[in-house]
This record gives C-alpha cells, structure tokens and sequence, in this order.
C-alpha cells in the first residue's frame, strides 16, 4: 500500500488512524498548496483532486477518509478503531457521521470561504457571504458536542474510535485558521486535551 498524504485535517486522520493501528504504510506527500492534486496524474488516482488517496496493494486507489479507515480496520482488526461488534461499529459510525455532517463540513467550508478563500476560489464553487453563518453552525454543533460526551472518556465513551481522530483533527485545524476553541465547552477542552496529549497526535 501507498498513502498519498498532504497537509490538512482529512490527511492527518488517516496518518492518526494508522499510528493507532501500529502500522506503517509508505507514503508519497501531494503539494495541494501548488496545485499538484488537481494534475492528471492525481486526478487518475482520485477524480475528485482530493487527498489523501490509498493505493492498494492490487493496484486500485481508495479515497474519502470513512472509507480508507474501514479498509485498514478490515485488513488490520486490532486494535478496533471502529468496533468488534456490530452494535460497536454502528455505534462510531452514527458518531462519525453526526461529526462530519454537522461540524467538520460547515467548519471546513468557513474556513475556505473566508481565511481559504484564495486557496480554494479557482477550484471549488466558494460562496463568502456564507462564512460567518457557518462558523456559527459549526460552533453551535461543538457547543451540542460539549454535552453530548459529558462524563464520558471519548466519544463512543471508554474507547477511542475513528470518531474521536476525526473531531480531533478538524477542531485543531479550525483552531489554526480562525476558529479557534471555546473554553467554555470544559468537556470538549478536557477531551481535547486527552487526544491531544496521545502519541498518534503527531503524526
């Protein structure tokens, strides 16, 4: 196999998800900053011009970060990121999903209407009068979020899953590029602070 990896939160995830496992996957970076994923080259891997990308070890390329985590969660069961149950594995991903959907999307698309907009206005159909309404979305979910893990140690309560690197990722990179966290949501703070502090975090 062979991740093509990039800045970014979706990248990070996938690089997160993989220390978690203990595997070592090569791995080819794609200068998204300079265009490169929306070359023909990439564009053959992923017709979308997105990263990361996984080629497989027949050949066939596998994207969207949902997807390559199952994969290697199929491939490699332990330690479970998503579930040995299917009452677990349902569980992470009603949890990934609700992530995704309500903030990660409206998080990501506030940022490359607003601070991105130069990055992203030549690639992607960007609508700027709409960036204000969606961070406040997103902060709003966060806020909803904060409740939701009250007294638990990650989301899907005692175990990490993929839904915790994946609200990882994007509140750290929604911290960086003017969304920044709220202090005032001490569940999400302490959470934070737990994913934050695990070794996969670096990578």
């Amino acid at each position: 196999m062979k991740l093509y990896d990039s800045i970014g939160p979706n990248p990070r995830l996938v690089r997160m998800f993989v220390a978690e496992k203990g595997l070592t996957i090569p791995t080819q970076p794609v200068d998204i900053r300079g265009g490169e994923n929306r070359q023909p080259e990439h564009l053959a891997r992923n017709p979308h011009g997105q990263t990361p990308t996984l080629e497989l070890d027949n050949g066939h390329f596998l994207s969207e970060i949902t997807a390559i985590c199952e994969y290697l969660e199929e491939k490699h069961p332990l330690p479970a990121l998503i579930g040995t149950t299917a009452e677990e594995r349902a569980e992470c991903r009603m949890w990934t999903r609700r992530i995704d959907l309500y903030i990660c999307e409206p998080l990501a698309n506030g940022f490359r209407f607003s601070e991105g907009l130069k990055m992203f206005e030549n690639r992607v159909i960007c609508v700027p009068e709409a960036a204000p309404g969606l961070k406040k979305i997103a902060a709003d979910r966060i806020q909803w979020m904060d409740g939701q893990i009250a007294g638990k140690e990650f989301v899907c309560g005692s175990r990490l899953t993929l839904a915790d690197l994946l609200l990882y990722g994007w509140l750290d990179f929604g911290a960086k590029v003017g969304q920044p966290l709220n202090e005032a949501n001490k569940n999400i703070m302490a959470w934070f602070a737990r994913i934050d502090a695990r070794p996969s975090a670096k990578a």
